[in-house]
């Protein structure tokens, strides 16, 4: 049975949500309600959602009808609009488990950073989304919260470790989600679930719900509808704070992430990174895809990077010391409710010593010596997000770590990379349906700290894949 939701004011865009509620032409309360009602049904069938905040939304979707209706002057841009949150990020009085058991009912008392500015926007929580445990996978099922599915095909994976927030964007239940990215976890998801999925650069939201600050993997960003949605996210978000000291001090600047033209632009596409097996089915997209780039102006030349499989085992071994230096404290007592495979990466984490952990960062200079030569000569790099479509809601990470006869990594992600070097901001874009049905990402990296040129570029691109009838529409059964 398919759920074919009607034409609604939540479908705008979130910046149109927002004006056509503070002038009046619709009510926060419709909208909301509307939210819930779609997320209730999207629940029942791919288990997205930890919790659903029906009276704290409604509440506060009709105190912001009543201020419209006394015309209080200088109401917030995002009034009513609504957005979910992951289960890894705290928010006050919602009970937040990180996808764990070994956090009880624990119902934080503070609100993070990153949400507390979309509220002070306007934007009203309606639900926390799911996660694996503690974020650690490309999968999103836990012990605690069961598995979520894809809205494109419910025996799939929507990818983790955002998943829950990808199936709320990609399903209507919001125009934008907020997630984390440590590995891919926002791109992952976004790329196997048909949603756009950004990585700011290291700092330009502050990660403020780590028990570290001095950590250089680790991002907040959004899931969206568009680029558009993205931009939105990242301009009532982004922003220096001193609770983060990596937290970046310049501005972000809407004006500059506006779409850009592609008349001129050069890219440099690296169908493999060097040393990745990519399905065919993916690699034909993204080749359809190139040709409409090139067709609209643009010169794409095929990079030519020297990286191996070792940037994957060097990401694994910092993702194995952050598992095991934040959450490897008193898991004896949860051994018996908690995922194997989070044990396994925290166990390994433990048995790492301080120099080969600090030895890493040669690697990761030698990675940004070779890709600073190929951005040298180009605005941006384009690659796969996923070097497949998305595998079996019932695999996991393991069944992607292996080395095919011909050298090549048969891995899923072509993320993790992006977090070793996270200076750089990574986009991944809907670039059409594979030839299984399903979604295939395109990945758009540029230069650090360079969030407003890769916006504007993604949404350039997203207009002429739209043109040429490529790219992705809402998930089937779930279509407005």
């Amino acid at each position: 049975m398919t759920h074919a939701f009607p034409a609604h004011p939540l479908d705008l865009p979130a910046e149109e949500i927002g004006n056509g509620i503070r002038e009046g032409r619709f009510r926060a309360e419709t909208v909301i309600a509307e939210s819930l009602r779609r997320a209730r049904i999207v629940n029942d069938r791919l288990n997205a959602f930890t919790l659903l905040r029906e009276e704290a939304a409604t509440l506060a979707a009709r105190d912001a009808d009543r201020r419209v209706a006394a015309g209080e002057p200088g109401l917030p841009p995002l009034l009513g609009v609504p957005f979910a949150a992951k289960d890894l990020t705290p928010t006050r009085g919602d009970v937040t488990t990180l996808g764990s058991w070994t956090r009880g009912h624990w119902v934080p008392d503070e609100t993070a950073l990153c949400i507390a500015r979309l509220e002070a926007a306007g934007a009203i929580l309606v639900a926390k989304t799911t996660t694996p445990e503690f974020a650690y996978s490309s999968f999103t099922a836990s012990p605690r919260w069961g598995i979520t599915r894809n809205p494109w095909n419910p025996e799939r994976t929507p990818g983790g470790s955002s998943g829950g927030s990808a199936v709320a964007v990609a399903t209507g239940v919001v125009p934008f989600a907020e997630g984390t990215d440590m590995g891919g976890s926002v791109r992952i998801p976004a790329a196997l679930s048909g949603v756009v999925g950004f990585k700011p650069s290291l700092g330009r939201i502050p990660m403020t719900i780590l028990p570290s600050c001095f950590d250089t993997l680790s991002h907040f960003g959004p899931l969206a509808r568009s680029v558009a949605d993205a931009a939105t996210f990242l301009r009532f978000t982004a922003g220096p704070d001193n609770a983060d000291i990596l937290s970046l001090p310049m501005p972000f600047v809407p004006e500059r992430a506006a779409p850009a033209s592609l008349e001129g632009k050069r890219f440099a596409f690296s169908p493999d990174l060097g040393y990745y097996h990519v399905e065919p089915q993916v690699r034909d997209v993204l080749d359809a895809a190139i040709a409409c780039l090139r067709a609209s102006g643009a010169v794409v030349e095929e990079a030519d990077l020297t990286w191996t499989r070792a940037v994957n085992d060097g990401w694994h071994d910092l993702w194995c010391v952050f598992m095991s230096g934040f959450f490897g404290e008193g898991i004896d007592t949860h051994r018996g409710r908690m995922d194997p495979n989070v044990l396994d990466l925290i166990d390994r984490g433990l048995t790492l010593d301080a120099t080969s952990v600090k030895r890493l960062e040669l690697l990761r200079t030698a990675m940004w010596k070779d890709f600073a030569r190929v951005l040298s000569g180009c605005d941006a790099v384009l690659m796969p997000t996923c070097a497949v479509t998305a595998p079996s809601a019932l695999a996991d990470d393991n069944d992607f770590v292996a080395t095919r006869p011909d050298g090549r990594l048969a891995g899923l992600d072509m993320t993790c990379p992006f977090n070793l070097l996270p200076q750089c901001p990574a986009l991944s874009l809907p670039a059409g349906l594979a030839a299984d049905g399903l979604p295939v990402g395109l990945q758009i990296v540029g230069p650090r700290y360079a969030d407003e040129d890769v916006l504007a570029l993604s949404a350039g691109i997203e207009a002429a894949l739209a043109s040429a009838g490529l790219g992705v529409g809402p998930a089937p059964g779930f279509n407005v």
